[in-house]
């Protein structure tokens, strides 16, 4: 393997006159999914560079209304990720701005169906962590600033991608070095790369240079996000109710608000903005069937389009997709963040067990195995949200019986139930 040890920094910071900087790993995208593969890769020996076109926000007193639920699979790498680094970041923010939710509760608003998930009967410390999304990747970046074998290169627009497709066969035992794919940024800086991740979202820059196609179906609805306070407690539970509009949910964040996502058809969307607050909290109690009470408080709302998508292919040679660059799904689960995040930690295994095994970690048959791991499990997740979807915005009375009778014999199958938390946990 190539190595360059660079200097983790904040801003670029190249010697002058120095226009061309060699990696072994170029990641396009410093969201939550880029930088978590990023810290997979923490303390190795690939030096590694993440460019990202966006400064961060700076951290709100108030919470941010785009959030995740994120899961135990993810947090015990980000745990890992900190210990690496010799970071405390991760503890900190989990003390300061995450909520652990311990409890599930869903029910159907057409009848009496409702399924619960707790964690005591689970045998876990708890379900997961509801966390601003602006909040999680000032954690992790603030882990990838420690390592010493990462360049974080903020704000940088790309200006051209020149991807090399070179998957060469050893010969005579001899593995091959490969060529190098070269990220021009538009500062005149050259990066070269064995391997190029793309981690730059659905309308990602690097699935299109090497021409990998993307499915692309809209829901035909908007997901509306806002925060609010509600008379009775969150009670660290995540509350979701099916609704033949969509599926609202009440998260639990760290201040006792809720952080509602509620996807709804496009007119009754556009509607739901049209009101007032006053209106708009009478509106929300009432959907909820007031399970949290009264809607007491509301912040600004915030509508974004929901779509789901998968690409022909994860990998080629010497390339790589992950998180929503590769797949995305409807977020009635809470799931997007966290196939993202399993995505970046097989990729992060399978080049790392090449490299030790002294095989090319950076050929088509080794990020084909990332592939196998991942795409059939994603496409499985995208298909029962689509399924969900469809299924509870069914408006026929018998379909609505079958539905509720459904979730309330699930409810009372403990094998059953507690398969399906423990894989939308990731444990």
């Amino acid at each position: 393997m190539t190595q360059h040890v660079s200097q983790s920094v904040e801003q670029h910071s190249f010697e002058q006159d120095s226009f061309e900087q060699e990696f072994d790993i170029v990641i396009v995208g410093g969201g939550i999914v880029g930088l978590s593969f990023a810290c997979e890769l923490a303390a190795t020996d690939f030096s590694v560079a993440v460019v990202e076109r966006n400064e961060l926000k700076a951290i709100s007193d108030e919470p941010d209304c785009r959030v995740s639920a994120i899961n135990r699979f993810a947090l015990q790498h980000f745990k890992r990720f900190g210990e690496t680094v010799g970071s405390n970041a991760w503890q900190s923010i989990l003390s300061e701005r995450a909520c652990v939710f311990d409890k599930m509760f869903v029910w159907d608003q057409t009848g009496a169906g409702q399924i619960q998930f707790d964690s005591v009967e689970l045998g876990v410390s708890e379900l997961g962590i509801i966390i601003e999304n602006n909040v999680l990747q000032h954690s992790l970046l603030e882990m990838v600033k420690a390592a010493d074998n990462i360049t974080y290169l903020c704000p940088e627009e790309i200006s051209e991608i020149d991807y090399r497709q070179d998957d060469s066969v050893p010969e005579n035992g001899i593995e091959s070095e490969g060529q190098l794919s070269t990220v021009t940024l538009s500062s005149g800086v050259q990066l070269t790369a064995r391997l190029l991740v793309g981690a730059d979202g659905a309308n990602s820059k690097v699935r299109e240079v090497v021409s990998i196609q993307r499915s692309q179906k809209s829901y035909q609805q908007q997901g509306l996000v806002c925060n609010v306070a509600t008379s009775e407690k969150h009670q660290h539970t995540a509350w979701q109710c099916f609704m033949p509009t969509g599926p609202l949910a009440f998260l639990p964040l760290y201040n006792g608000y809720s952080s509602i996502v509620w996807s709804l058809d496009e007119d009754s969307a556009a509607e739901q903005m049209a009101l007032d607050d006053e209106a708009f909290k009478r509106s929300l109690a009432e959907a909820s069937e007031f399970k949290l009470g009264e809607i007491t408080d509301v912040s600004q709302r915030f509508l974004f389009p929901l779509m789901h998508g998968h690409a022909t292919d994860y990998v080629r040679p010497g390339l790589a997709l992950i998180g929503d660059a590769a797949h995305s799904i409807h977020p009635l689960a809470g799931q997007g963040a966290n196939l993202g995040i399993a995505d970046a930690a097989a990729l992060a295994d399978v080049i790392r067990t090449a490299d030790q095994a002294g095989r090319q970690w950076f050929a088509l048959h080794t990020l084909s195995k990332y592939q196998r791991q991942r795409k059939g499990a994603n496409q499985l997740m995208e298909m029962s949200m689509t399924g969900f979807k469809e299924l509870f915005g069914q408006k026929s009375g018998l379909v609505a019986e079958i539905r509720n009778a459904g979730l309330t014999l699930v409810d009372h199958l403990p094998a059953l139930k507690y398969r399906i938390i423990k894989q939308a946990l990731g444990i």
